[in-house]
């Protein structure tokens, strides 16, 4: 966490108060001041100082000393899905996919060596793992992942591939690097990626690749299922069309979207008043 910028214009205050606000999650959604500290690799005012900021500017609150997440830290997250209109554009999309196949269906895009859900329309299913917005699993455990990992160029992939995942889970499947190389090389190839129970017993998905105007890969759409309830078969036979068919006509919006003719111009400042 704190400690590792490199560059002359690295702000270790500020990486820091962004370590406290990740230490946060699911599991942990209120933590003591040590709590804190303990989580962010942080002595103890240091923790309370960033607390204390974080409180006061609405992020964090607090009461009898312990610490929780405000609705406020949505806006940080939101501005991005928000601007690039990804999620409006999906969403009845997701939802008419989620009405034809009965699963729950997700949209992810790539942060370093792991994927994080920008959108998700869920049913209610006994799944392993809870996700929700924000969520951060391992790219190469999933099928979002193995998607969004195909689609980048061997200097891209190499740079990934080498850092470490920040979601927290340990590594579920043994895989060589050349045996990757290859799946990945094979997703490239067909357009969807399997992922069967490697990121956490009975969770079984297929993924595919949602494009950009430039048809850029920026994000992958999956369905994901139970593995006691719904075969490998099944979800490539019956829900995979379905899910390409989808992705394809998000994929389209999105470009159209981006390719509006559209120009915001900023009013010129008052002058001052001519005589």
């Amino acid at each position: 966490m704190a400690g590792r910028g490199t560059g002359p214009d690295f702000v270790e205050a500020l990486a820091r108060g962004l370590d406290v606000l990740a230490c946060f999650n699911p599991d942990r959604r209120t933590m003591s001041l040590t709590e804190v500290a303990s989580a962010a690799s942080l002595a103890r005012p240091t923790a309370r100082r960033l607390l204390l900021t974080l409180e006061e500017l609405g992020f964090v609150t607090s009461t009898g000393g312990v610490f929780q997440l405000t609705p406020k830290v949505l806006s940080l997250g939101m501005a991005y899905v928000g601007a690039l209109s990804l999620w409006d554009i999906a969403r009845p999309h997701l939802e008419e996919l989620v009405g034809r196949t009965g699963e729950s269906s997700s949209m992810a895009q790539l942060d370093g060596a792991d994927i994080v859900y920008v959108a998700r329309v869920a049913v209610p299913k006994l799944i392993a793992l809870r996700v929700d917005i924000g969520t951060r699993f391992p790219a190469v455990q999933t099928s979002q992942g193995k998607v969004l990992l195909a689609g980048l160029t061997t200097e891209q992939l190499d740079a990934t591939l080498a850092e470490p995942s920040r979601s927290g889970l340990p590594p579920n499947v043994s895989r060589t690097a050349e045996e990757l190389r290859a799946e990945l090389s094979e997703v490239r190839a067909r357009g969807w990626a399997l992922a069967d129970e490697e990121l956490a017993p009975g969770v079984r998905s297929v993924a595919v690749p949602v494009r950009d105007s430039a048809g850029a890969v920026r994000a992958a759409m999956n369905v994901t299922v139970h593995a006691a309830e719904t075969s490998t078969d099944r979800l490539v036979h019956e829900h995979l069309p379905l899910l390409l068919r989808t992705a394809g006509d998000v994929s389209t919006e999105w470009a159209l979207w981006q390719s509006r003719p559209h120009v915001e111009l900023r009013r010129p400042e008052a002058g001052p008043a001519s005589a």
